[in-house]
């Protein structure tokens, strides 16, 4: 059987030994921007300012004697945004506030043999920057998921670097909901000078600690370059991406909508259809050529449905494994008992259960986080929480009786790896101590 839409490609039962091949994602070619992003990031380390305005200037056709917001620019934004944006952005504030504020941590004070105690103590990022997306599109979202958890972290200093529009403005919206979040220091700043501006410092952009935020393969290829560098990044991500699992009891015109959703953020991003049902593929199908042709964006839409695929496999068992396999950055379960499918995923960024949770609800307003991982990276990483803005700091105490509790082991330990000093650290306390042990000590 063939579908309409000739664009996605169809495959029936395929054997494992194939799974590999068949998931390939777009290639980005880090080798062939490594030349470009370099040059960008060095400039900028060696110019700062001036090689900003320079590259906005290629880059963007706008020339900047300052790409600092103004604060009457953010106050003028507030009157700029209708009333249903400005109702949506607040009932999205509160969800991802009360997600967030549920992943706060105490961590109590071990006692871990007597007189010995440790604990650990989670401790803002100082300093770090956001980078968000505003070329295609503008992710005002991705502000919110970004900044939201960095407010609550406590971090002392965020700011955020954004691209400009072609009338040298950012889009209200941006600045109405980084006001919400009182977050002022805001840079008309995109690509990868921004990401080298936050890494690096200018004369007017601070450098932080760690940069957040999703971005085109030029972002992405600078934050990994930084990242070796000096300055922390959130995550590896790279195109948009989006699988499905379904059965007889998904709802065709549902799952079109969600493929579409996902194709529409760029020619590069793909899109994965794995079920047991032909009729439903076919169906689909159907509806993707239905419902593209109504879309403002169909022409990146159908561009990334060329990465794209449809997948029929014998069972539920097949469907599970590859997608553990294929590690999507986003994950839909429309089948009949997506709660004990959901107990069988190991490897995805985010996962929707069900007809009725859509991959667009995470996206904005059920409250989890949109910064995924992509490119598989979901085997070993976890989207972005409150954690990724913290650091945690260890802490022991030994008392005099824990010292010669563990010391002798330590010892031993220390000179085994020919590290004596180490060793010496730990006997002179010991003979230091050892006419006065307490036993006491150790409560």
């Amino acid at each position: 059987m063939i579908l309409k839409y000739k664009k996605m490609k169809i495959i029936r039962f395929p054997e494992k030994d194939e799974w590999s091949k068949i998931l390939e994602r777009p290639v980005i070619n880090f080798d062939s921007l490594s030349a470009i992003v370099g040059d960008i990031l060095r400039d900028v380390k060696e110019r700062g300012d001036d090689a900003v305005r320079d590259y906005t200037e290629r880059f963007d056709n706008i020339r900047f004697d300052t790409f600092t917001v103004t604060d009457e620019e953010i106050a003028l934004a507030g009157t700029q945004v209708n009333k249903d944006l400005e109702k949506a952005l607040k009932m999205s504030l509160v969800n991802i506030t009360h997600f967030h504020e549920s992943q706060k941590t105490r961590f109590p004070v071990s006692q871990i043999t007597p007189g010995v105690r440790c604990w650990q103590k989670s401790i803002p990022i100082e300093k770090v920057g956001l980078y968000i997306p505003g070329g295609t599109a503008p992710l005002i979202s991705t502000l919110l998921m970004l900044g939201i958890p960095a407010k609550l972290a406590g971090c002392k200093e965020v700011i955020i670097c954004t691209p400009p529009g072609r009338n040298g403005e950012i889009h209200p919206a941006i600045l109405y909901a980084a006001s919400l979040l009182d977050i002022s220091r805001i840079f008309k700043i995109g690509g990868a000078q921004a990401i080298a501006a936050m890494a690096y410092g200018t004369e007017t952009v601070p450098k932080v600690y760690k940069i957040f935020g999703p971005g085109n393969q030029y972002v992405t290829a600078a934050k990994l370059k930084v990242s070796i560098e000096s300055t922390a990044i959130d995550l590896p991500a790279g195109p948009s991406e989006l699988a499905i699992i379904a059965d007889d009891s998904a709802v065709p015109d549902f799952v079109a909508s969600d493929l579409l959703s996902q194709a529409e953020h760029g020619i590069d991003s793909q899109v994965i259809l794995v079920s047991t049902s032909e009729k439903l593929l076919y169906n689909v199908g159907e509806e993707i050529e239905k419902q593209v042709e109504k879309l403002p964006r169909r022409k990146i839409a159908s561009e990334a449905l060329i990465n794209s695929k449809f997948i029929l496999v014998q069972d539920e068992e097949l469907m599970v494994e590859m997608i553990n396999d294929y590690a999507p950055e986003h994950l839909i379960l429309a089948v009949s008992n997506y709660n004990a499918v959901a107990e069988k995923i190991v490897n995805a960024g985010s996962v929707f259960l069900g007809n009725y949770s859509p991959e667009s609800a995470g996206d904005y307003a059920s409250g989890t986080n949109h910064v995924l991982p992509t490119n598989g990276n979901a085997k070993a990483y976890s989207g972005i929480n409150l954690d990724d803005f913290m650091k945690k700091i260890s802490f022991q105490e030994l008392t005099k009786y824990g010292l010669f509790n563990i010391g002798p082991s330590v010892k031993i330990l220390a000179e085994a790896e020919d590290l004596w000093a180490h060793g010496n650290a730990v006997e002179l306390r010991l003979k230091n101590g050892s006419s006065k042990l307490n036993k006491n000590e150790s409560i």
